[in-house]
């Protein structure tokens, strides 16, 4: 189907928002009139702009307060549309929206409310244009869809219909199905956006949270499909008030918008993209650093070893178990210490993940590879992170080990360790995008957003995971956009006694993060613990957490750079990732060195 984008849902000039809708693969807009009143250009050279763009002009909005009005007030708001209307035939519209009143002179009389919009709509049709109807969550009297339609419905009016919007349906908690009662052809218009689920005024959630489908919590593509049964056929719009994305660069939002509808059209069916290839495990993660010796030492302390190098590249493969970290000490893009730059996937289907990835506006990236070197394929992440679509050891598919020569060390024998998930810390302007990417383009299974406390602010946190726990990696933002969490990054590494490896790690010279003790004293008050557990725990500051599936015991390492290492213990089937302990462990990491984790 076409795709649409509101100009209100991008940032900068309306030049800047056209451009980059079109670059994005949008067929049309709508113009938000604010957009138009700043810009310097005239209606006639916006349209011009928008047909070199290959972009239509599929509604101007919004027009406001228009009926059930005292006489008087609806001679005043005739007299604004005849302008208006007179604009949209200079600018090549021919739809207009116009919002249910939440006018303090309007009445609670639909009789009054069809006969004033049929007359609007014969001042519209003089001059070529349709009027869209939509009710606002918020309207004085007319504030559902069906009660909307009703009207509309009584008016009879050929250039009157009905516009649909997604947000003023489920913010409500109406029924979408009775959208199916309305004719197609009245159906002027559908206006898409999601939200997170919030308990606040709906003016305010919708002015400032809406966001793109598939990053919040409403069933968006069930009320889709409820339109198209209803036999719409016209454009699938994103209207989105965001306080971020008003914030963020047009180009980089408007790809992320396009995203949202691919992986929408999918989800109702309208759509087959390449089939998702969801990652089995975690094959590496890749540190960059520009001096190896501090997070070699961490590693040899966690009982890592450098069992390989790239033949090309200086980049050694450190391992134990099935944990595999790779540390490159070529040339950094950033000269601030060690990074997660990298994270190999265990993919079932490389090449296929990887047309996926393009379909849904990923392209996979380009590589300098030598003549011997594996072809792998890598695309980047939201936050930057080059994702690596990987096969282990697997036949008739190319192994990124084949790039590394052995060393003839060795990692512990039998140590039971793999990557148990990784935290990237997002850009503040990129949290809902990297929720999106990773469900879309990877597959991943996102779940709740939860808020962290931090003795600075508030984290924001989301976890997205494969079903099976193979792959998870949490998500999390700063309070604002200047949060040095932006850098912040670790990884955790799953083992079957945390206590032994914890003790190991100590006596290897490796520094465990301390954990105040009046975190232990409340523990003891929460739970009940086995003589001496509690102790231990107390000794090699060890957080303990518990779940109605199982029990998470968790330590962490100091940093190196941007980087730290938590080690974990799931037992019984656990699911969480500790967030009860996070406020400790960041006001721990304060305590250290002034350093704001992710």
């Amino acid at each position: 189907m076409r795709t649409s984008i509101a100009t209100v849902s991008l940032s900068g000039s309306l030049t800047e928002k056209l451009t980059a809708a079109s670059l994005a693969g949008f067929d049309g807009v709508e113009i938000f009139e604010n957009d138009l009143l700043a810009s310097p250009l005239t209606p006639e050279e916006i349209r011009a702009r928008c047909a070199d763009l290959g972009l239509t002009i599929d509604l101007y909005q919004p027009m406001r307060d228009t009926e059930a009005l005292p006489e008087g007030e609806f001679a005043r708001a005739l007299r604004r549309a005849r302008h208006k209307f007179e604009l949209m035939r200079r600018l090549g519209a021919d739809t207009v929206l116009v919002c249910s009143s939440v006018s303090p002179h309007a009445v609670d009389d639909d009789a009054l409310a069809a006969e004033q919009l049929s007359r609007l709509a014969d001042l519209a049709e003089d001059h070529g244009v349709r009027v869209a109807y939509e009710a606002l969550a918020w309207g004085r009297h007319i504030s559902t869809y069906d009660h909307a339609w009703r009207v509309v419905e009584s008016a009879g009016h050929p250039a009157l219909g009905t516009c649909l919007d997604s947000f003023h349906i489920l913010s409500r908690d109406s029924d979408p199905k009775g959208i199916e009662d309305i004719p197609g052809e009245k159906i002027f218009f559908l206006q898409l956006a999601d939200a997170p689920l919030l308990a606040m005024d709906v003016l305010q959630w919708s002015r400032h949270y809406r966001c793109f489908p598939g990053q919040g919590g409403f069933d968006v593509a069930g009320l889709l499909r409820h339109v198209l049964r209803a036999g719409y056929d016209g454009p699938l719009s994103l209207e989105v008030f965001n306080d971020v994305f008003r914030q963020s660069e047009a180009g980089p939002t408007a790809v992320d918008a396009q995203r949202s509808l691919l992986t929408l059209q999918e989800t109702a069916g309208l759509a087959a993209p390449p089939a998702p290839a969801p990652p089995t495990g975690v094959a590496f993660a890749e540190l960059v650093t520009p001096d190896a010796a501090p997070v070699s030492a961490v590693l040899g302390a966690l009982g890592f070893a450098r069992t390989a190098r790239h033949r090309g590249k200086p980049v050694d493969l450190w391992q134990r178990g099935d944990a595999r970290v790779l540390v490159n000490t070529g040339p950094a893009e950033r000269r601030d210490g060690t990074r997660l730059a990298a994270v190999g996937l265990e993919s079932p289907d490389p090449a296929g993940a990887a047309r996926r990835a393009e379909a849904l506006l990923a392209p996979v990236l380009p590589r300098r590879r030598a003549p011997g070197d594996a072809p792998l394929e890598a695309v980047a992440a939201p936050d930057g992170t080059e994702l690596f679509l990987c096969a282990t050891e697997r036949p008739g598919l190319p192994d990124w080990r084949a790039d590394f020569e052995d060393t003839g060390a060795h990692a512990e024998a039998g140590a039971a360790w793999r990557v148990d998930h990784l935290s990237l810390t997002q850009p503040w302007h990129h949290f809902d995008e990297a929720a999106l990417f990773h469900r879309g383009v990877l597959g991943l299974r996102p779940q709740e957003s939860v808020d962290v406390a931090d003795p600075y602010g508030l984290l924001r946190s989301r976890a997205v995971s494969t079903d099976d726990g193979g792959v998870r990696i949490v998500l999390t933002v700063g309070a604002a956009p200047t949060d040095d969490t932006a850098h912040a990054q670790h990884i955790a590494l799953a083992t079957d006694d945390v206590v032994t490896a914890a003790r190991r790690f100590r006596a290897a010279g490796g520094p465990l993060l301390p954990i105040p003790g009046n975190y232990y004293d409340d523990l003891a008050a929460r739970f009940e613990f086995a003589d001496g557990e509690l102790e231990t725990y107390r000794e090699l500051g060890i957080l303990y957490d518990r779940d109605a599936h199982g029990i998470f015991r968790h330590c962490y390492t100091h940093t190196v750079g941007r980087v730290f290492f938590e080690l974990v213990q799931r037992d019984g089937g656990y699911r969480g990732y500790g967030a009860a302990n996070a406020p400790v462990r960041l006001a721990a990491q304060h305590a250290v060195r002034g350093f704001t984790g992710g």
